[in-house]
């Protein structure tokens, strides 16, 4: 089969399309998917350079896993003899390690049957981004209905899926991005937006009970007078710099304000949710620009410029 591979970390053309091995089911509880989309997330583009607590796991000189790519849609190929969710042609999505390539092997716990509603593409663009914001909001700030919650990055990857989760929980949303995005953001059903580029929401006096750092730009010590006596600040992506996670270690020192940082924890109950929600068109994942799979080195600069709007994805089987 088809796959994405790096064998040195670096730029974008470190990334080359190559054979190799396709995978098989060895244990009882995973599912063969032949992939027809799969998303590129700024994890990707962090592993590939070799930013180094990736490294830590991932081979200090070297990597260990040459498949990139955590998003996958696509349809059952096989089925391990302890899989009882899904049937061979069933449509799916979810995350799986090395969804860069043209099948993958995950395990069905962290699978889901597609939206109804939605296409292979769309539904590629889902579940790392999607679950990422849900249980930011959901489990670690507790968001409830009335609060004010802002979202620095809200046109981003995470940031559009936290715009549509935070209202849908009946939040007062307020969101940051650039000038471009203002209008588009309001439509994703933001009451009130900000244009970081002309103005730091920080100056303007306002108080929320989450901030929701989707893009971890920011720090809690610059945003600690923005929050509420018991509000939360919380960075979506705990290894970037250092300072994010010394936050939580800090915070307790500033009062009752806290730090918190989340990533992603996979599982099909989330996924099952974001399903009903885009099923009901609550939400919906949106994507600024699909490559086909000769292009990852394209799809791999877009998003190392940090100025995605929504998604980006790749198109992996051409058939």
């Amino acid at each position: 089969m088809k796959a994405a591979i790096y064998k040195s970390y670096g730029p974008p053309e470190v990334l080359e399309i190559t054979d190799v091995e396709r995978p098989t089911i060895k244990d009882d509880d995973r599912v063969l998917i032949r992939v027809h989309n799969a998303s590129v997330n700024q994890y990707d583009n962090l592993y590939r350079k070799g930013y180094f607590p990736t490294r830590l796991g991932n081979g200090l000189t070297k990597p260990k896993s040459l498949i990139l790519g955590i998003d996958v849609a696509g349809t059952v190929e096989a089925v391990g003899k302890n899989v009882n969710k899904f049937k061979v042609g069933d449509r799916v999505f979810g995350s799986c390690v090395g969804s860069h390539a043209e099948f993958v092997c995950p395990r069905q716990s962290v699978l889901s049957i597609m939206p109804r509603n939605a296409t292979f593409e769309e539904a590629a663009a889902i579940p790392c981004a999607a679950q990422t914001a849900l249980q930011a909001l959901r489990n670690v700030a507790q968001i409830k209905q009335g609060q004010k919650v802002l979202i620095y990055g809200a046109s981003g990857g995470v940031g559009h899926f936290a715009v549509q989760l935070a209202k849908y929980f009946g939040a007062e949303v307020t969101a940051v991005c650039s000038t471009s995005n203002l209008q588009w953001v309001k439509d994703l059903g933001a009451h009130y937006v900000i244009d970081y580029t002309k103005e730091d929401f920080t100056d303007n006096g306002n108080k929320y009970d989450i901030i929701f750092d989707a893009v971890a730009k920011r720090t809690f010590f610059n945003c600690r007078r923005s929050l509420t006596e018991k509000g939360v600040y919380i960075t979506e992506n705990p290894i970037t710099p250092i300072y994010h996670p010394l936050q939580l270690m800090i915070s307790p020192l500033f009062g009752s304000k806290r730090a918190k940082n989340h990533l992603a924890i996979p599982n099909e109950k989330d996924l099952d949710f974001l399903r009903v929600l885009i099923e009901e068109e609550k939400i919906k994942p949106v994507i600024e620009k699909c490559y086909p799979f000769d292009q990852i080195i394209q799809a791999h600069r877009h998003i190392e410029s940090g100025r995605t709007k929504g998604k980006i994805v790749l198109k992996i089987n051409m058939e």
